[in-house]
């Protein structure tokens, strides 16, 4: 089960790491262009994190079981990546989609969020995608309020998704976020509704639906951590991190620079 994180001072914290990473993608808005290499958009992002923001990287030497280090402290995942890009040489093009995932450690809290971003003018098929994974995240997101079952998240997610004809990746969930990186529950991006946990006010977890203008199915590539769609059609990922608070939600990776929520969000 997730620990509940209830002392103000501890959501105050956990609110400020958000609020980092958060602040790192709108740092790294104007650098996402046509020629710029996702190697030189990590170096910008490591020198922003440690020189301006005093917080630490947590994906650098990041290793979980079975894992080589991570090498880098974002992942850039570009049109056909599902998720885990490595940064590199590869140089962005006009018509691209990439998403730009991170996560920061402060005070011992890690803030853990991403965003898609276009290089120049996407296809329309890669906007759609794009607009469609963003609408998920959010109707997810619009089904956390204590009392409501973890199952009510994947269950919008998918229904959404899939009426709009594309498919959602299994593999990969959202998941528990505070004082560890990863830690129950596990939320799943598809499912039924009125199943799985009750959620309860300090939870705290990430929603992150990864889609594909395909079919599901992935696969690895030989460095162990890059995932693509099998079929090598278009994937995109929003992802937020969550606060399940007495009333309903809050979105704790809030920055400036974060897009506006779609019009059917609720004033609340």
């Amino acid at each position: 089960m997730s620990s509940l994180v209830t002392d103000p001072a501890d959501l105050d914290k956990m609110r400020a790491a958000c609020q980092a990473a958060a602040s790192t993608l709108d740092f790294l808005e104007p650098h996402v262009r046509a020629g710029v290499t996702t190697g030189e958009l990590d170096k910008l992002c490591i020198d922003y994190i440690t020189n301006e923001l005093k917080v630490e990287s947590a994906t650098v030497g990041y290793a979980p079981p079975g894992y080589t280090p991570f090498p880098a402290s974002i992942c850039t995942s570009v049109n056909h990546v599902i998720c885990h890009g490595i940064p590199g040489d590869k140089v962005l093009k006009n018509g691209d989609i990439m998403n730009i995932d991170v996560t920061v450690i402060k005070d011992g809290w890690f803030g853990d969020t991403s965003r898609m971003y276009y290089i120049g003018e996407p296809s329309i098929l890669a906007r759609r995608l794009t607009e469609t994974t963003y609408e998920c995240m959010w109707l997810g997101i619009e089904q956390v309020r204590p009392g409501a079952k973890l199952g009510d998240v994947g269950h919008a997610i998918q229904k959404h998704a899939e009426k709009n004809g594309f498919s959602v990746v299994r593999e990969y969930c959202g998941h528990g976020v505070g004082r560890k990186f990863h830690q129950d529950p596990q939320v799943l991006h598809y499912g039924k509704a009125g199943t799985g946990i009750t959620l309860e006010a300090g939870m705290i977890f990430t929603i992150e639906p990864m889609l594909n203008s395909g079919r599901k199915e992935i696969r690895t590539l030989a460095d162990g951590w890059t995932v693509v769609t099998r079929d090598h059609s278009l994937s995109a990922q929003w992802e937020h991190s969550i606060l399940v608070t007495d009333t309903g939600y809050e979105i704790l990776t809030v920055s400036k620079g974060m897009p506006a929520p779609p019009p059917f969000v609720s004033a609340s």
